[in-house]
C-alpha cells in the first residue's frame, strides 16, 4: 500500500508541539481566575437582586428584563469572536474581553438607574458572550486530546469556583457598603486580571495551523456539515438545558431563598455557595474519570456524550421535584442537584465537539455552539418574572418557572444522548485520518 505523504507531514507537525509543563497549568491557573472573575461578574446582579428591586422599585418582570438584557448581545458576540478566533491570538481576545468587563461594571456606579443597568448588563454580556469558548479554545492549545479532560474540568470549575467564593463575598460587600460597592470592586479584579494576563498569557504549541500546511493541521471542512452533525446538535442540546438552569440560578435563586424560603442574604449565600461547591466536586470527578474510561478503550459517546446527557436529565428531574416537596432538607438536596447537576454537562460538550472538528475552525465552531447552547440566558430570566407577576401568588409563579425548566431540560438531555456519536461523525467527515491534532 502506498503510503499517505499528507498523513506523514501531518504527522510531523504534531510531533512538533512540547510535552505538557508547568507553563500549561500557568496558563490553567489564569484561566480557571478568568472564569471565576467571569462568573462574579455575571452574578452580582442576581445576589443583588432584592436592594436594588427595592431602591428601584422594579417588579418582577422588569428585574426579569433586565436579568435578560445581559444576554442580548451574548450570543451574537460568541459567534462573531468565534470566527475571529482563527485570526486573532486567544492572548489578545481574552485581554480585550476582560478589560471590556471593568467597564461594564462603571455606568451603574455614576447613575443607579433602569437604562444604566441594562447598558451595564448589555455591555457585560457581549464582553462575556465568548468568554467560556474562547478560553477552552486557548487552554486547548496547551493540552493534546488525551490531556484534556482535567483541564477542561477545571476551566468550567472555575464558573463553580466563581460562585463559591462571589456568593459570601459578594453579599458581604452588598451587605456591608452597599450593592454599588460589589460592582466597583469586581470592575478593579477585572482589569488587574487583563493586565496579568497581557504579560503571561501566550498561544500554546497544540492547534496551530501552519501556511501551506497539509492533512488534519490545515483541513478545513464546510460549516453546515460540522454543524449538523448528530455530534455538534447533541452537544448544543446539552448546553442549551444546562444553562436554563444556570441563567435560572444567577438571575433568581438568590430571590428564591430570600423571598420564598425567608433566608437571610447571608443565609442565601451560604446555601449557593454549597450548590457551588456540590457543581465544582462532580466537576473534578468526572471528567478525570472520563478520561480514565477513554484509556481503556470507551468509545467517547459512552464516556462523555452519554455522561452529559443523563446529566442534564437527572437535573431535569431534581428540577420539577423540588418545588413539589415540603421536607427543608429534601427540598435542599434537590435543589443543589437541579442546578449543580448540570456542571459536568459544559466541559463534556466541548470535548465531544472538539472531536469532530478540525483544529483549524475549532474556535469558530466553539464559537457557535456558546451562541446557541447560551439562548435560554436570553429567555429564563424575563419569563420567569412574567410568571411570577401573572400567577396568583409568587409561589405559585416560581413553581411554573421551575417546571417549564424541568421540561426543556429533560427534552435538551434526552436529545444529547440519543444524538451524540462523535466516532461515528468524525468518520463521515473523513476526520480519523487528520492527525495534527488527534494522533499521538
Amino acid at each position: 500500500m502506498t503510503p499517505n505523504p499528507f498523513a506523514r507531514s501531518a504527522r510531523r507537525e504534531n510531533a512538533a508541539p512540547a510535552p505538557v509543563g508547568r507553563r500549561a497549568w500557568l496558563i490553567t491557573a489564569m484561566i480557571v481566575t478568568f472564569m471565576v472573575i467571569n462568573f462574579a461578574d455575571k452574578s452580582v446582579l442576581g445576589l443583588a437582586a432584592v436592594p436594588i428591586m427595592e431602591e428601584l422599585d422594579l417588579s418582577n418582570s422588569t428585574y426579569g428584563l433586565v436579568s435578560s438584557s445581559f444576554f442580548f448581545l451574548f450570543s451574537l458576540s460568541g459567534l462573531l469572536v468565534g470566527f475571529l478566533s482563527t485570526r486573532i491570538s486567544s492572548r489578545i481576545l481574552l485581554f480585550g474581553m476582560t478589560l471590556l468587563w471593568a467597564v461594564a461594571q462603571l455606568p451603574v456606579l455614576a447613575v443607579a438607574s433602569i437604562p444604566t443597568l441594562m447598558a451595564g448588563r448589555i455591555l457585560l454580556g457581549a464582553a462575556e458572550g465568548p468568554a467560556a469558548s474562547m478560553s477552552m479554545h486557548a487552554l486547548y492549545k496547551w493540552f493534546p486530546p488525551e490531556r484534556r479532560g482535567l483541564p477542561s474540568a477545571l476551566q468550567i470549575g472555575g464558573a463553580a469556583l466563581g460562585m463559591l467564593i462571589a456568593a459570601p463575598l459578594v453579599t458581604w460587600l452588598i451587605e456591608g457598603f452597599g450593592w454599588r460597592s460589589a460592582y466597583a470592586v469586581l470592575a478593579a479584579v477585572s482589569a488587574a486580571w487583563a493586565l496579568a494576563w497581557w504579560r503571561i498569557g501566550h498561544d500554546g504549541p497544540y492547534g496551530h495551523t501552519r501556511a501551506g500546511s497539509v492533512g488534519g493541521a490545515g483541513l478545513r471542512l464546510p460549516y453546515r456539515r460540522i454543524l449538523l452533525t448528530g455530534t455538534v446538535l447533541g452537544s448544543v442540546s446539552s448546553a442549551f438545558g444546562a444553562q436554563w438552569a444556570l441563567s435560572l440560578s444567577h438571575a433568581w435563586l438568590p430571590a428564591y431563598f430570600r423571598n420564598q424560603l425567608d433566608m437571610s442574604a447571608e443565609t442565601a449565600a451560604t446555601v449557593i455557595s454549597v450548590i457551588s461547591g456540590f457543581g465544582l466536586v462532580l466537576l473534578l470527578a468526572v471528567s478525570p474519570f472520563v478520561d480514565a474510561l477513554k484509556s481503556r478503550g470507551v468509545s467517547s459517546r459512552w464516556s462523555s456524550g452519554a455522561a452529559q446527557g443523563i446529566a442534564v436529565c437527572v437535573s431535569g428531574c431534581a428540577m420539577a421535584a423540588f418545588p413539589l416537596v415540603d421536607a427543608s432538607g429534601l427540598r435542599l438536596a434537590l435543589i443543589a442537584l437541579a442546578f449543580g447537576g448540570t456542571a459536568i454537562a459544559i466541559p463534556l460538550h466541548y470535548m465531544t465537539t472538539a472531536e469532530v472538528v478540525p483544529p483549524a475552525q475549532r474556535g469558530a465552531v466553539f464559537g457557535i455552539v456558546a451562541a446557541t447552547g447560551t439562548l435560554p440566558g436570553l429567555i429564563a430570566p424575563f419569563l420567569t418574572g412574567h410568571f411570577i407577576d401573572a400567577a396568583d401568588s409568587p409561589a405559585a409563579g416560581y413553581t411554573t418557572a421551575f417546571l417549564t425548566a424541568a421540561a426543556v431540560m429533560v427534552t435538551a438531555g434526552a436529545l444529547a444522548l440519543t444524538a451524540i456519536r462523535p466516532e461515528r461523525d468524525a468518520h463521515r467527515l473523513g476526520l480519523e485520518h487528520a492527525v495534527a491534532d488527534t494522533a499521538h
